[in-house]
């Protein structure tokens, strides 16, 4: 072990430093600083001036002598709550919105795979980071109050719903408003037999929506009854993944309530819906329009028929969680807002139409 770290000792003395590649380039410090942090924008001939100077010395940017320096750790964290199952293009999009903002400051970004309502470990707040980014916020969100209590920044992506905690940042959709929109839409086609397939009932977005989908109903007069607000279960449960099948089920088929359209969560809920609607001898949109609040818009396009849902913008909403954060750190000056809204747009397709006259009662 000690001639382990004699040789790394030797090796550390011979690498190249930043002063090396700036005198072989031809360019100051600064510059390959900014080259490879891409803080600010560097010509085509000189970034590729100083890799290669780089790659003729070996030298490789050392983060840890950085965090030295500048006592930060120069990593973000983004904590993300999981199942058994593929992330969904909405997380991928989102992560890689993170990832591509946070490189602009020269900053990675550390995963946290984390199940919700199950924080087992010290989860990010232990961890050598400078800040997070928590996605999914729910009710008395113990990532949230763990972030908080360790006095580490950070953002949510999603409404925040804890007992002591009404300043923090935000970066969200305006999940009232999209659910407005999308029943006012539904209701103008003379739907007013629709089952709500919502997300998680602990998870802040899922309260939000709910108290639109209730008021909206209710204000034009519409019953809301029982059968027609469903919660997805736990991500660990074994019900997850035919949450939407399950529910449409039970309900069209066991229970023979009449449903004219259907409002899913995403689209893997409203896949799962759309084959027990079939299995029930049934079909969409003649005699169920459905909806998907959040999608891969390439593959609803694709699908037959295509699908009517929202753009939430989920790369926008990785970027503007990184910026906030940054100002948060002190890395962004300026007026930033406390609770960011990002814009949300209804794209139609083929799934929704006018309601069955036979329907309309």
């Amino acid at each position: 072990m000690l001639h382990g770290f004699g040789y790394l000792g030797e090796v550390d003395r011979i690498m190249a430093k930043i002063d090396d590649v700036a005198r072989l380039a031809g360019v100051s410090k600064g510059t390959v600083s900014n080259v490879f942090s891409q803080k600010r924008p560097t010509s085509k001939k000189v970034t590729e001036r100083v890799l290669n100077a780089s790659k003729e010395l070996n030298y490789v940017p050392n983060h840890i002598a950085r965090s030295l320096v500048t006592k930060k750790t120069m990593a973000i964290g983004l904590t993300i709550p999981h199942g058994h199952f593929f992330f969904s293009v909405f997380h991928n999009q989102f992560i890689n919105g993170v990832v591509l903002e946070a490189s602009i400051y020269g900053y990675r970004v550390l995963l946290d795979m984390i199940a919700a309502e199950e924080v087992k470990t010290p989860s990010l707040a232990s961890y050598p980071i400078d800040g997070a980014i928590v996605l999914g916020p729910t009710v008395e969100d113990k990532r949230i109050q763990m972030l908080h209590q360790n006095q580490l920044p950070f953002v949510t992506v999603g409404k925040i719903m804890s007992d002591g905690l009404p300043n923090e940042l935000t970066v969200n959709n305006d999940n009232k408003q999209i659910i407005r929109d999308i029943c006012e839409y539904l209701i103008e086609l003379g739907h007013r037999h629709m089952v709500f397939l919502n997300a998680g009932k602990r998870m802040t977005v899922s309260i939000e929506r709910t108290e639109s989908f209730v008021h909206i109903l209710e204000e034009n007069g519409i019953d809301v009854k029982p059968y027609m607000i469903h919660y997805k279960p736990e991500l660990q449960s074994e019900k997850y993944m035919t949450y939407g099948y399950d529910e449409i089920f039970r309900v069209i088929g066991t229970m023979k309530r009449q449903v004219t359209a259907i409002i899913a969560d995403d689209d893997r809920t409203a896949l799962s819906a759309l084959n027990a609607i079939k299995d029930l001898g049934l079909s969409v949109p003649e005699d169920i329009s459905l909806f998907v609040i959040c999608g891969d818009l390439s593959i609803m396009h694709q699908m037959t028929p295509s699908l009517t849902g929202m753009d939430l913008q989920p790369s926008e909403l990785g970027a503007q969680s990184v910026r906030l954060l940054m100002h948060k750190l002190g890395v962004l000056e300026g007026e930033f807002s406390h609770n960011l809204i990002i814009k949300s747009n209804m794209i139609e397709r083929s799934s929704c139409q006018v309601v069955p006259r036979l329907c309309t009662d």
